[in-house]
């Protein structure tokens, strides 16, 4: 995907492979007010599955760390293992989610991987999940909402500081 590809002011919707994450992404935003970006460290994860030649998993790393889809799976066209048919139909399914990343990091665009989100993720499920807590559905969306503001910093800690 190239510069001028990029939508204006897209809202930047990053996710791995898992179908359930791009059907709520599809959710969010039109096609054209969203940006859809394929994690790349899952990206590399599934590379790395096909297993085989280093030189060639090195070679189409660096092609898919430039956007460089079809140059990837050209990589692969003679491979008859199973894990590289894999592979090229998951470079396929999400072609136009696999970014110029080099680009991405490099002009600091948007985030690439979803460490970070996996992780406040894990914030969040922790402080609704305290030991003898009993929550009723209605007030779950208003501490999640808390909880949220309080890991972006937009207010203090929502816990008592007795």
């Amino acid at each position: 995907m190239g510069q001028s590809t990029i939508p204006r002011s897209p809202c930047g919707c990053l996710g791995d492979g898992h179908d359930g994450i791009w059907n709520i992404i599809s959710q969010i935003a039109t096609p054209g007010q969203r940006l859809e970006i394929l994690d790349w460290y899952h990206l590399v994860e599934n590379l790395h599955k096909v297993g085989g030649s280093i030189k060639r998993l090195n070679q189409a790393q660096t092609l898919l760390w430039q956007g460089q889809v079809d140059s990837a799976i050209a990589l692969f066209k003679d491979c008859r293992r199973k894990q590289a048919k894999n592979f090229c139909e998951y470079l396929l399914k999400h072609r136009h989610r696999i970014v110029n990343y080099e680009y991405f990091a490099a002009e600091g665009l948007y985030s690439i991987g979803s460490g970070a989100v996996e992780s406040a993720i894990k914030q969040i499920g922790r402080r609704v999940q305290i030991s003898g807590a009993q929550w009723n559905r209605e007030n779950v969306p208003q501490v999640l909402a808390h909880r949220c503001a309080y890991l972006n910093g937009l207010i203090g800690s929502p816990l008592p500081t007795d």
